[in-house]
């Protein structure tokens, strides 16, 4: 197999860049990306450590990060399965980066970016859902922003190609694989209701 070895093999490879990719770069959030942000409900946090990299969905049921300034936004961190490995990395390598995306819409909202995590009771509560507050929330300093080429999300018809999960395995047969006495059944079955109260 044929691999590049160099940066200048790269270059070689793919030829000059588009104006156009590097133009759209900005260094804060203007009024286009701020309603394109505002829009988003669901993001992907990327982030490096020692141990390497990890990428996180993070959603909520209004925008995902709150607008501070043209270049802060915050990130609260609602409840999950407690492996808290983008905070383990964010703690220890503040590089950041934030994918955003709105259903529907082809064009994807990079941020890139250093967060620090706040647990200052004036910010995590200022977060409240439901009477709970985030145990943390990342304060993210914009390097970067811009939006992302369509071709990956027109190929793959995200929007539009409807439900295909049917016959794909499920949480619980995932947990099953690698624990034989896990009841598969039973956690799939009752995930939605156990859900419910910890959204938040």
């Amino acid at each position: 197999m044929t691999y590049i070895e160099s940066v200048e093999e790269l270059e070689a490879l793919y030829g000059e860049i588009n104006p156009n990719s590097k133009a759209k770069i900005v260094r804060q959030i203007t009024p286009l990306y701020r309603k394109w942000i505002e829009a988003s409900r669901f993001l992907i946090l990327s982030t490096v450590g020692p141990e390497g990299t990890d990428a996180s969905p993070r959603g909520d049921d209004g925008p995902v990060v709150r607008i501070v300034d043209e270049t802060t936004v915050m990130l609260p961190d609602w409840r999950g399965n407690n492996l808290t490995d983008s905070l383990h990395n964010i703690v220890r390598d503040e590089r950041v980066s934030l994918m955003f995306m709105v259903p529907g819409a082809n064009n994807v909202v990079r941020l890139n970016g250093r967060a620090k995590l706040s647990i200052d009771p004036d910010i995590t509560n200022s977060f409240e859902q439901d009477g709970k507050h985030p145990k943390s929330v990342a304060v993210i300093t914009l390097e970067a922003i811009y939006f992302q080429c369509a071709k990956a999300l027109m190929r793959s018809k995200l929007w539009t190609s409807g439900d295909e999960s049917t016959g794909l395995p499920t949480a619980g047969q995932f947990v099953k694989e690698v624990k034989a006495d896990f009841d598969a059944e039973a956690y799939d079955s009752g995930y939605a209701e156990y859900a419910k109260g910890r959204m938040w």
